[in-house]
């Protein structure tokens, strides 16, 4: 090991939202080593990452020393919670139900057009992909258009962009959001690969599994690096004190139907691909329910069924509150009585709304601003707040919370009207243990009050404990379907 660090910081400081984020903040990372930064949610982890690759307005020196006889190229590559595509315009102003609209669904590029790009602007193989590809069960996905990637998938792609990149540093901002079981475990041995052909790892995360790799442990405190020996040392959230609920979710929701899903032989096609293949799945009033399967196996396109987002719902033998879809009701009547949080809708919600804003507009079911709300409707969103510890935050812009308290805040607004029907899609992606616990102990709370729930989770060890049921999805059909 050679004395230069492959990067020196040295005095760094960073403000974000107003807020001083890094003071003064000093680190080097030698060759060899491979670094995991956990600990609280918002001490300025992404902010330190985004810096380090030049993607933050900071002061103070960031040198980089990389080494030329190493086989990897001498960079640096940040891989971000989310993935940001644009479409073929170069815009970025997508709306959350455009992936199911087939007139608009080619306005981006496929995944292999994407890759091509990826390859050409950096000088790589294509055939050095490949392997990359099947490692992370994304060979099936090269026609599919970025915005029908569920957000899994899109993980995956930047995972393979990175990877295939092979940089000497590579910063991995929660590298096992949305992923499958069987994906986890494959990316664990490629991060073991990678590090022992020369680049060095620094991932953000507090999983509980890390690679072999990992030699180094730290944490951001008080805007400054605190090395600890081993991940379990790293600082946590506070436990979260219980809190009744307000008053107007203690009470059972208005529902005029025993059977809340019904779904006779559905199947979705875009052309010669089918999403779901002859799905029949019925959920009756009051039950809770984990819906399960790989990246891919078509989870998001049936709950978009669900919730009147995909055109294909009208067409098929859908009863939803006991009404078959498409014989007269609104869609307006349906989002009435569903409450749905997804990590897209997380990614397309307005960037200008407060955290209050936020919570407001789940009385119209609209993903930014909305006619002004009653007196009573006010008393609601202040209860809300309050019971999730929001209310010093409510003028706050909601991107500029931590991930946590973005979720709650979201889920705030997902119950504000007591929907009979829940349906949460990975509500606790990217969010830590503590955090994950925190959020399902609220949902366990609501599922006391005779609320139907759908609950979308890659963790068995992290799922609320109201579930009774479960559903499994592979390649669009249902495998398995069981009472836990």
């Amino acid at each position: 090991m050679h004395n230069n660090p492959i990067v020196h910081i040295a005095h760094l400081n960073l403000h974000y939202a107003g807020q001083a984020v890094l003071s003064d903040f000093n680190w080097h990372i030698y060759p060899g080593e491979n670094w995991v930064i956990g600990g609280k949610s918002g001490t300025g982890k992404t902010s330190l990452a985004k810096a380090i690759v030049g993607e933050e307005k900071t002061t103070g020196k960031i040198t980089f020393h990389f080494n030329e006889h190493n086989p990897c190229p001498p960079r640096s590559y940040y891989v971000s919670n989310w993935y940001q595509f644009t479409n073929l315009e170069g815009d970025r102003n997508f709306y959350y139900q455009q992936r199911y609209n087939k007139f608009q669904k080619n306005d981006t590029l496929t995944v292999y057009a994407e890759l091509i790009h990826f390859g050409q602007k950096n000088d790589l193989q294509y055939s050095d992909v490949e392997p990359i590809l099947y490692a992370l069960g994304f060979e099936n996905c090269r026609d599919t258009q970025l915005i029908e990637l569920s957000s899994g998938e899109h993980k995956k792609l930047q995972l393979v962009q990175a990877l295939w990149l092979n940089p000497q540093l590579l910063i991995i901002d929660e590298p096992f959001t949305g992923l499958d079981k069987r994906s986890r475990t494959n990316l664990l041995s490629i991060f073991d690969e990678v590090a022992h052909r020369g680049t060095t790892l620094i991932l953000i995360t507090n999983a509980p599994q890390l690679p072999t790799c990992i030699n180094r442990f730290a944490e951001i405190e008080n805007g400054q690096l605190n090395v600890v020996e081993q991940a379990t040392d790293f600082s946590k959230d506070a436990v979260r004190e219980k809190k009744p609920l307000p008053y107007f979710l203690q009470k059972e929701p208005e529902s005029t139907s025993q059977t809340m899903v019904e779904l006779k032989n559905v199947s979705v096609r875009y052309g010669d691909k089918v999403v779901l293949k002859n799905i029949n799945w019925r959920v009756k009033a009051g039950e809770k329910w984990l819906l399960q399967g790989p990246n891919g196996s078509g989870k998001s396109t049936l709950l978009s069924l669900l919730n009147g987002d995909h055109p294909q719902a009208y067409s098929s033998n859908i009863w939803l509150f006991g009404t078959k879809r498409g014989s007269g009701e609104s869609i307006w009547d349906i989002k009435e009585k569903v409450g749905i949080i997804s990590p897209e809708m997380h990614w397309y919600f307005d960037r200008n709304a407060t955290v209050w804003h936020t919570v407001a507009s789940g009385f119209y079911d609209s993903i930014g601003w909305f006619i002004d709300v009653k007196h009573e409707e006010k008393k609601r969103i202040e209860q809300l707040l309050d019971f999730f510890d929001l209310l010093p935050h409510k003028d706050q812009l909601l991107h500029t919370l931590p991930l946590g308290k973005q979720r709650l805040a979201l889920l705030a607004r997902t119950i504000i009207k007591n929907p009979p029907l829940l349906i949460l899609d990975e509500p606790c992606q990217g969010l830590d243990v503590a955090q994950t616990t925190h959020f399902n102990s609220v949902v366990d709370e609501l599922c006391t009050h005779g609320n139907t729930l759908i609950y979308v989770g890659h963790y068995e060890s992290q799922l609320p404990s109201c579930i009774e049921h479960q559903l499994i999805l592979e390649n669009g059909e249902v495998v398995e379907e069981i009472t836990i």
